[in-house]
Parts: structure tokens; C-alpha cells; sequence
């Protein structure tokens, strides 16, 4: 009885899994009928799109042999206008000189046979060759190469391959690097990879371990993110995806930040007239206009401090010194667009402005020697300036939010270095 009940047990276990499996099946009915219908209505409108692009094509292909035709004609009546006028006029000639042929009077038919002869001659002369000869065919030099398409209709058919999601994408940790707050990651598909891919999304966490988030969506396998926090570490992974979905993430690869942020001025950023020397480190300019160049750093947490040292300054120029977002406009002076926040100074006050508006005139303005001092601190979202280690007026922006890069504004009357 027991071995008996344990039998049973099996079968009933099985006899479970058979009944599951009808429902999975008769599912499966339904998807098949569902799925067949989508196909069929599929097919049709693929077959129909290209059945009306033949109809719009042979509307092309007629609206040609018309014109065709039309050109063949006009050719031809003008041909025809043109010898019956001839005609007419020949035979009318050729009346005429009958008619004089028989004139009984000598002296009278002298007298206008040469003239006579003469226009005889100029009649005979327009019949030139070809003259009588068709200017066109009858025949259309039109020929309709189908071969192409009817081979192309005849080998029309489904494709039963179905394509897959693409495979892991591989890191490449020899060229992923941190630089200041910014981070470059490099990866690539493996080998022997058929899948295609239509392009990667790349996520990027905190530096704080919390969530990750997309930082870039395209179909580069480089990419570097700029305006991190310093002294942190960042976990970075990237997957692959194309019309069949998103593959698999790839490893995660770990980035470390600057602990003090260093930076240089940006020659690929600059207006054309910047000129930079000494290591990028010092800036003039070769237009008499205020040209902008930025930092090579983006700021976007913490308190940070720089100067700047005035090597040159001739005819009272108004250098501005500030921070500003990576699109701000370059052609004229700092703080003039919503993209920059400056204090702008000649040798006798200063001045702070952003949306080309002017506050907080200043006593105290710069020469030649003068340090310009600028503390951006992101913790307080304020910014300060200094002169000569004096603080320039009160803080002279407050709630400033967002990602920012050391910015200035100078003109060839100017220099100075970081």
C-alpha cells in the first residue's frame, strides 16, 4: 500500500503538471491565433505600402513618356508649319515663272528674267539637305529596366531569423581615467559579437553609493562626464541595446576624483583670439574686444579659491574675473549673458554683473601687480571677490546652483596668470 501510494503520488504529481500544461498549450492556441492575425494585417500594409510606391512611380514613369511625346509632336507640327509655308511659296513661284515662260513679248520677258532667275535660285537654295528629312523618330528611346524589381518580388519572403538583444559590453580599463572632477570610461563589444547594436547607455552613481542614473545614451563607445564631486569615488556600468531590448550590464568599474581640484586655462574652449603661454597658465588677448576664456575645471560641490595675477595692464582696460557654465558666450565681456556671474574692474572701482546687469559699485580698482582673489563657495552657494587679499564689496552672488567653470574676460591691454 505505501509503495502503491508513493506510486500514485508520482502520477498525480505528473498528472498536475499535464493539466498545467494543456492550459500552457491552449495559451499558446490563443497567442498563435493573435499573433497570426498581427502578422497578416502586418504583411498587408507591407505589401500595400509597396504596391501604392509602384502606383506613385508609374505615375512618374507616364507623366515622362508625356512629355516625351508632347516634345516628339510640337517638333513635328512646327516641321510641318514650316514646309507648307515653303510650299506655298515655291509653288506660287513656280506658277508665276510658267506664266512669264509664255510671254510673246521678248523685250518685256528680258526685262524681269533676271531678276526672276535670281529668286528661282534662292527658292532651290532653301531646300537644303535635310531640309526634307524628319527632325525626330517616331520610335521613344524609353526603356523600362523591371528585371531588377520583378527578381526582388519573386524573392520576397520572411526573414526567420529573429534578431537578439546585444551581448555584455567589455570595459576598457586601461583607457578609463579620472582627470580633476571628471571621469572617461572606454568600452567596446566582444569579439565575434553578430547582435547588432544601435547604441549604449552608460550610468554613473553618486560618488556616494547611492542610485545610479543614465549620464549618456548614444551609440560613441567614449565618453567622459564632466563637473563631478572631488575627493570621491564613482561606480560606473554600461550596457548595450538595439530593436530587440537592452542586454546585460557590464561590470562595474570604480573612479576615483581629485582630492584638491588643479586647473589650467582651456585652449579648446577659448575664443580664437585668446592667447595662452606658460603652460596655459597665463592669458592675453589679440583683439582690442573683451574675449572669454575658461578653466580647464568644473565646479559643483565644495569651497574653492583662486587668484589671479595681473602681469600687464596699459590704458585702463576692464578686465572681469567670475565663473560661468561651459556654453557661455565668448565674444564679449564676462557677465554680459545669464551663462556667467562676474565682477568686472578698471583701475579705480569694480563693479559685479550677470545678465548684463551692474550692482555694487566698488571703491579699489587693480594696476599692474594687483592679485584678484575669487572664492566660489558651492557649500553656502555664494561667491566672493578679493583684491590684493581684501574682500572687493559683499558677497556678490548668492543661490547660485549647477555646475561651474573658472571664467575671465580680457582684451590685449591686459595679461595675467593663474
Amino acid at each position: 500500500q505505501a509503495q502503491l501510494s508513493q506510486a500514485l503520488n508520482g502520477v498525480s504529481d505528473k498528472a498536475k503538471e499535464a493539466k498545467e500544461f494543456l492550459v500552457q498549450l491552449k495559451n499558446l492556441l490563443q497567442q498563435i491565433q493573435e499573433n497570426g492575425l498581427d502578422y497578416e494585417a502586418c504583411l498587408v500594409a507591407q505589401c500595400d505600402a509597396l504596391v501604392d510606391a509602384l502606383t506613385r512611380q508609374k505615375a512618374k514613369l507616364l507623366t515622362k513618356v508625356t512629355k516625351e511625346r508632347e516634345h516628339k509632336l510640337k517638333v513635328v507640327w512646327d516641321q510641318i508649319n514650316h514646309c507648307t509655308l515653303k510650299l506655298r511659296q515655291s509653288t506660287g513661284l513656280m506658277e508665276y515663272c510658267l506664266e512669264v515662260i509664255k510671254e510673246n513679248d521678248p523685250s518685256g520677258f528680258l526685262q524681269i528674267s533676271d531678276a526672276l532667275i535670281k529668286r528661282v535660285q534662292v527658292s532651290q537654295e532653301q531646300w537644303v539637305k535635310g531640309a526634307l528629312e524628319p527632325k525626330v523618330s517616331a520610335e521613344f528611346d524609353l526603356t523600362l529596366d523591371s528585371e531588377p524589381l520583378l527578381e526582388a518580388i519573386h524573392h520576397l519572403d520572411f526573414i526567420q531569423m529573429k534578431c537578439r538583444v546585444p551581448p555584455v559590453p567589455l570595459l576598457q580599463l586601461e583607457k578609463c581615467c579620472t582627470r580633476n572632477n571628471s571621469v572617461t570610461l572606454a568600452w567596446r563589444m566582444p569579439p565575434l559579437s553578430h547582435n547588432p547594436v544601435e547604441g549604449y547607455i552608460l550610468e554613473l552613481d553618486d560618488g556616494d553609493g547611492g542610485q545610479f542614473r543614465e549620464v549618456y545614451v548614444g551609440k560613441e563607445t567614449l565618453c567622459t562626464i564632466d563637473g563631478l564631486h572631488f575627493n570621491s569615488t564613482y561606480n560606473a556600468r554600461v550596457k548595450a541595446f538595439n530593436s530587440s531590448g537592452v542586454g546585460p550590464y557590464s561590470k562595474t568599474v570604480i573612479l576615483q576624483t581629485s582630492d584638491v581640484a588643479w586647473f589650467t586655462f582651456d585652449p579648446s574652449s577659448a575664443h580664437r583670439d585668446i592667447v595662452l603661454s606658460n603652460d596655459n597658465q597665463t592669458a592675453t588677448c589679440s583683439s582690442y574686444d573683451d574675449r572669454v576664456v575658461l578653466g580647464t575645471a568644473a565646479f559643483s560641490k565644495g569651497v574653492h579659491y583662486w587668484e589671479l595675477h595681473v602681469d600687464r595692464y596699459d590704458n585702463h582696460p576692464d578686465p572681469a574675473f567670475g565663473i560661468a557654465r561651459i556654453n557661455v558666450v565668448k565674444d564679449m565681456m564676462l557677465g554680459k549673458d545669464d551663462k556667467a556671474w562676474a565682477m568686472y574692474v578698471d583701475n579705480n572701482r569694480s563693479w559685479f554683473m550677470h545678465c548684463n546687469s551692474h550692482t555694487n559699485r566698488t571703491e579699489g580698482g587693480v594696476s599692474k601687480g594687483a592679485t584678484v582673489g575669487v572664492l566660489l563657495d558651492l557649500n553656502k552657494h555664494n561667491l566672493t571677490f578679493y583684491i590684493n587679499g581684501q574682500q572687493q564689496g559683499p558677497p556678490a552672488f548668492e543661490n547660485i546652483e549647477g555646475v561651474f567653470m573658472p571664467a575671465l574676460s580680457l582684451n590685449r591691454n591686459v595679461q595675467v596668470s593663474l
